[in-house]
């Protein structure tokens, strides 16, 4: 289980990305992280991670996440995390000898069905099969959590569909993934359980099952969360249509 107490991270020591954050990450769940831009789901990632340096204590069963156990938690990034210049297979060479949970069969059988070149520089690729090839990584690495933080923004609809039936398909019991993303409608059957993070705070941490038995939708409950205002975009344009009349 991955423990998340109190963790805080400022930015230039004055912004405050993270305000006290407290979440359990159990095994075995698809979970969903979600929030507006800027809510601070890449930083919650990139902390756990220890990419970026917080307040608070994030544990990995009980251990501090460093050299000897950062190999359980797995990393897929819109960003991407790969060497450009350097093929899929040089990737998957690279990850053969640096984790020896790498999943061999996954990552060839992944890389077939969605016919990726296995031998072009990964910088030649469209900008869908190269989130492609971050998220087959990152699946196939071997680890116990794998983050995922935005995988699919370059990917077309079709490729998004396929990869969520894929990954509901390969993954063990035990393997957790968290998934940050806004396209919260097309995952809403995917996932098992909600976390919604708004101004750097934890706002809710709730089942699916539980959301589905008050009957709502993911989507309807989180725009519910959010305070979101429907009519807004009504109101604005006909307070535009009105300026211009006046004008």
């Amino acid at each position: 289980m991955i423990t998340i107490k109190n963790v805080r991270v400022r930015y230039q020591g004055v912004v405050n990305a993270l305000r006290g954050v407290n979440l359990a990450i159990p095994r075995g769940e698809i979970i969903g992280l979600f929030g507006e831009n800027g809510a601070g789901k890449t930083t919650l990632m990139k902390s756990i991670l220890g990419l970026i340096p917080y307040e608070g204590t994030i544990r990995l069963d009980g251990e501090p996440v460093g050299t000897a156990n950062i190999g359980r938690i797995a990393f897929g990034t819109c960003e991407h995390s790969f060497y450009s210049e350097l093929s899929a297979a040089a990737h998957a060479e690279f990850y053969r000898a640096h984790f020896e949970t790498f999943r061999e069969r996954r990552f060839q059988g992944l890389m077939k069905f969605f016919n990726i070149p296995m031998h072009r520089p990964l910088q030649n690729l469209s900008a869908g099969q190269q989130n492609q090839v971050e998220v087959i990584l990152a699946l196939c690495q071997g680890a116990d959590y794998i983050l995922l933080d935005e995988p699919f923004s370059a990917s077309d609809v079709f490729n998004r569909s396929d990869f969520y039936k894929v990954l509901t398909g390969i993954l063990e019991p035990d393997e957790t993934v968290i998934l940050s993303t806004h396209l919260i409608e097309e995952i809403e059957s995917l996932i098992g359980r909600a976390v919604l993070i708004k101004d750097g705070k934890i706002i809710d941490n709730v089942s699916v099952s539980e959301i589905e038995e008050d009957g709502q939708s993911l989507t309807e409950y989180v725009k519910t969360a959010y305070n979101y205002q429907g009519d807004r975009v009504g109101k604005a344009i006909a307070d535009f249509e009105e300026e211009n009349t006046n004008a």
